[in-house]
């Protein structure tokens, strides 16, 4: 591996994971960056800020896997079919263009009844929500950003990312002037790469037209009115990717791979927020199979971290499903590895663990997903992560079960040896490397949190209610609030999804 990568790749693959997790085709924020850096040009943008606009169109959308659990609650399990009815209006004023295009996803495929409670609960509620998700999605992208070592002026951007020109935008209602110019060109670009795709450039024309001076920076809209034909033969290059890459601003900053691995830490959480029931496991995983594997801890520490990111292409409906999965909904699970390794294989600097993060799934028996790979296919880092992955999922809470004891699932591993599943050197390994993992005895918790606002901060990390948790810890629900005001507090954090960044970055939840 070489010294240093290409940040402008790093940040070009995840936003591919953020297309995925948009419920937007693959190189979507690729189109867009393209048409930003066009209105941005012609605006007259240049120098740092011209570099502002490339980071802000990529990461737009980093904090996307905020709200998916509630989103996925609303919409009655689909999160991904959700986001992308919204995305061709969202910057439309009009009501009813918006309840025509959403409200039908809205419990799709669920009986009538529940389909109608839905419906009434997005009503009644939807407007509230959607502040509260929007805000968890921007503290979440400015958390990852600020990790991903970007400028206060990028992250700025991030937080109004959903901001509109009329103030009625969220989930603050920044308006105007006040919003970074960056952001103002990108919510155009995004908005028009959609509409286009969807509609036709008539289409995109008319609506930002129509939103000029409403959702839109007139400014902006003007732009892309004055030149649109030249704007949107910009989405049609051969390669996006590689485009894009090349069409990096000046000066060109490079990731130095001393930091990689905090890189990689923050494309894990970035995956595993998605869910509550997952939160922390990619990191674990990395501790693991690390472990388990001296001589070769460098790749497989990374290609853990870095192992789920195609769980953003599954809605949250079926990842946090309390009962069996069908086999339609196993077909979309088991897609998760080839996202994962497709997108991996992108980053020239990190090509070389696409292969071993694909294989994650795979077992000896060929009854692995996404290849059915068989033993003499599977390498031996492949089978040490195969069994980290399985080891550390049993561990931890499932929708459909609680967490195994440690010698439960050792007995699970052993089984998987023994029906020809799983390599027994590999289990060896991994159960040798779980037993002997010592954590330092912890004299005081970070930020002046107290044991019980641990406590509480661990339940609510994994999705429980204010209800739920003051029944498990025997407290009234006024009490729960009184402390998790008292950790956002002294977290600095307004939301579930930045808490669990907190507790993951303290490693509070084991």
């Amino acid at each position: 591996m070489p010294e240093n990568l290409r940040l402008a790749e790093l940040m070009a693959a995840l936003s591919l994971a953020t297309d995925l997790g948009m419920g937007q085709p693959l190189e979507q924020a690729l189109r867009t960056c393209l048409v930003a850096l066009g209105l941005a040009e012609r605006l007259g943008v240049a120098g740092e800020e011209l570099g502002e606009v490339y980071y802000v169109a990529l990461l737009r959308f980093i904090g996307c896997t905020a709200d998916a659990h509630e989103i996925a609650a609303m919409a009655g399990g689909d999160d991904l079919a959700l986001r992308a009815a919204v995305a061709p209006v969202m910057g439309s004023s009009s009501q009813r263009e918006f309840a025509g295009t959403v409200m039908p996803v809205i419990g799709r495929g669920r009986p009538p009844l529940q389909r109608a409670r839905l419906v009434a609960a997005m009503m009644r509620t939807g407007q509230r929500r959607a502040r509260e998700g929007v805000r968890a999605d921007c503290e979440l992208a400015e958390a990852l950003a600020s990790r991903l070592g970007f400028s206060a002026a990028v992250r700025r951007s991030l937080a109004v990312a959903f901001e509109q020109w009329n103030g009625k935008g969220l989930p603050d209602g920044v308006a105007g002037e006040d919003l970074p110019l960056p952001a103002r060109i990108v919510y155009v670009a995004r908005d028009v790469e959609v509409l286009h795709r969807l509609g036709g450039a008539d289409v995109a024309v008319t609506a930002v037209r129509r939103r000029s001076g409403e959702a839109y920076d007139p400014a902006v809209a003007a732009a892309f009115l004055a030149g649109s034909d030249e704007l949107l033969a910009r989405t049609q290059v051969e390669s996006p990717w590689q485009t894009v890459v090349d069409a990096e601003p000046e000066p060109r900053p490079w990731f130095p791979t001393a930091r990689l691995d905090d890189a990689l830490t923050a494309f894990a959480d970035f995956v595993d927020v998605k869910s509550p029931w997952t939160a922390g496991h990619s990191r674990e995983v990395a501790e693991l199979a690390a472990a388990a594997a001296p001589s070769d801890s460098a790749a497989l520490r990374q290609a853990a971290l870095l192992h789920d990111l195609g769980r953003v292409a599954v809605p949250n409906g079926i990842w946090d499903k309390p009962g069996r999965l069908t086999e339609g909904e196993w077909e979309r699970v088991r897609l998760e590895p080839y996202y994962t390794e497709r997108i991996i294989g992108r980053v020239g600097a990190l090509r070389h663990l696409s292969t071993l993060i694909g294989m994650h799934h795979e077992r000896l028996d060929g009854s692995g997903y996404h290849r059915g790979s068989g033993r003499a296919e599977i390498p031996a880092a492949a089978r040490i992560l195969a069994t980290a992955d399985a080891y550390q999922a049993m561990t931890q809470p499932r929708p459909h079960r609680a967490a195994l004891p440690a010698e439960q699932a050792a007995a699970e591993l052993e089984a998987a040896v023994r029906d020809g599943r799983l390599d027994a050197e590999a289990v060896a390994a991994v159960l040798a490397a779980a037993g002997h993992r010592a954590r330092p005895a912890i004299t005081a918790w970070p930020a002046g949190l107290s044991d019980r606002e641990v406590e509480v901060l661990r339940l609510i990390c994994r999705g429980g209610t204010k209800k739920e948790v003051a029944v498990l810890l025997g407290i009234s629900p006024r009490t729960v609030d009184h402390h998790v005001r008292h950790i956002y507090d002294k977290a600095g954090v307004h939301t579930r999804a930045g808490a669990t960044v907190f507790a993951l970055e303290h490693d509070l939840l084991r």
